[in-house]
């Protein structure tokens, strides 16, 4: 890799129209307060990547929304925009969304690094997406691949998320073993989550529409208002994940930091 590629990973944004998620949540707001993030972060991202849950189920005529809040976030970072589909999205209306008028698995290229965008809508990959995804992946390609998909090939710690990820995973690790894959980008859990999949890393990414409350009990999926996204950063011989909120609380303190590298003192002897 020739320096770093830097993906702004957004999950589960949950759109609606015509109403509110849970009578407060806009998901489609909330994306272009991501651009505006990252813009006063300073970050400049390669590429922007959503591992689905594009919009709420039931709600499929939010898409064309999503779609343009989703081309004006790409235009203010500066970035192509990605997108897999979940399993509240619908196969058909979300077809209006770019990039998937023809099939909602494909890869595309940005420089020489490779990025697969997998359809797991119903839970699964199927044999056909299989038999595509071993074919695209095996021969290497530049930098090497990013694979991105909506159910994490692992599991939560969560009980009562523990067994929704991606059915039949090891059939997912048999389709990309020894390839060129750097990392695979999920969501699905509604929180931020990292793990080894075969050796290779995970970046469960966290929802923009809400986040899981981690104490609700062993028997009690419970969501409160924290729309959260990932910054993933690749490089040669790293992947590192940074999970980021976008409700800024007051600072403690605030200290500008100089970017240039101090002059070495000189000792002086006596």
């Amino acid at each position: 890799m020739t320096d770093r590629f830097t993906v702004v990973h957004l999950s589960d944004v949950h759109a609606t129209l015509g109403e509110l998620l849970y009578g407060q949540v806009d998901g489609v707001a909330r994306l272009e307060q991501v651009g505006d993030y990252v813009l006063a972060a300073g970050v400049t991202p390669e590429a922007v990547i959503v591992t689905g849950d594009l919009a709420q189920r039931g709600h499929a005529a939010a898409y064309p929304a999503v779609n343009a809040a989703l081309r004006a976030l790409g235009e203010k970072v500066g970035a192509p925009v990605f997108t897999t589909l979940g399993n509240h999205d619908d196969p058909d209306a979300s077809r209006v969304l770019d990039g998937h008028t023809g099939s909602h698995y494909r890869v595309s290229t940005v420089g020489d690094t490779r990025i697969v965008l997998l359809d797991t809508h119903s839970g699964a990959i199927d044999d056909e997406q299989l038999d595509w995804l071993r074919a695209t992946v095996a021969e290497p390609f530049g930098s090497g691949t990013i694979v991105a998909l909506h159910h994490a090939p692992v599991p939560s710690p969560l009980p009562t998320l523990s067994k929704i990820g991606l059915r039949d995973p090891e059939r997912f690790a048999a389709a990309i073993a020894g390839s060129d894959t750097r990392v695979i980008l999920a969501g699905h859990y509604h929180h931020p989550m990292t793990a080894l999949f075969h050796g290779l890393p995970v970046s469960v990414g966290p929802s923009l529409a809400y986040h899981q409350i981690m104490n609700a009990g062993p028997s009690t999926v419970s969501g409160h208002d924290l729309a959260m996204f990932s910054l993933v950063q690749i490089t040669a011989d790293q992947v590192i994940t940074a999970p980021v909120s976008l409700q800024s609380p007051s600072p403690l303190f605030s200290t500008p930091v100089s970017h240039t590298t101090p002059a070495p003192q000189r000792i002086r002897t006596p």
